[in-house]
């Protein structure tokens, strides 16, 4: 490799982490100007359940109602109002609390049971 092919070659990969940077930085700046945009909107989707690949089940509060609608490719139809009493909310920390040793125990078992 001669000196001018090295300088080319560490001037293009200085580019390339350049331009993932700002893709980074720029990826962050606007997915925080959209979060601070929607805080205080009256609208607010509570669930989204899948029932095909592109149809989906959603509940979401309007205002201080709940409705849940079917949303599609090129459709959005309304299923019912909801009240308040008939959704059952989960609490965030409870779904997102998954214990790896358990998980791993019982997938060891799983495992040792099959052979």
């Amino acid at each position: 490799m001669t000196a001018s092919s090295l300088a080319q070659f560490f001037t293009v990969v200085i580019i390339f982490i350049f331009v993932l940077m700002l893709t980074f930085f720029v990826t962050r700046y606007i997915a925080n100007y959209q979060k601070v945009n929607s805080i205080g909107s009256n609208i607010e989707i509570i669930e989204t359940y899948r029932i095909s690949p592109n149809k989906y089940i959603q509940i979401i509060k309007i205002g201080k109602k709940y409705v849940s609608v079917v949303v599609c490719k090129d459709t959005v139809t309304k299923l019912t109002d909801l009240s308040e009493e008939e959704i059952v909310f989960q609490d965030e920390n409870q779904a997102q609390e998954i214990d790896f040793k358990e998980l791993l125990s019982k997938f060891k078992k799983e495992v040792s049971g099959k052979k």
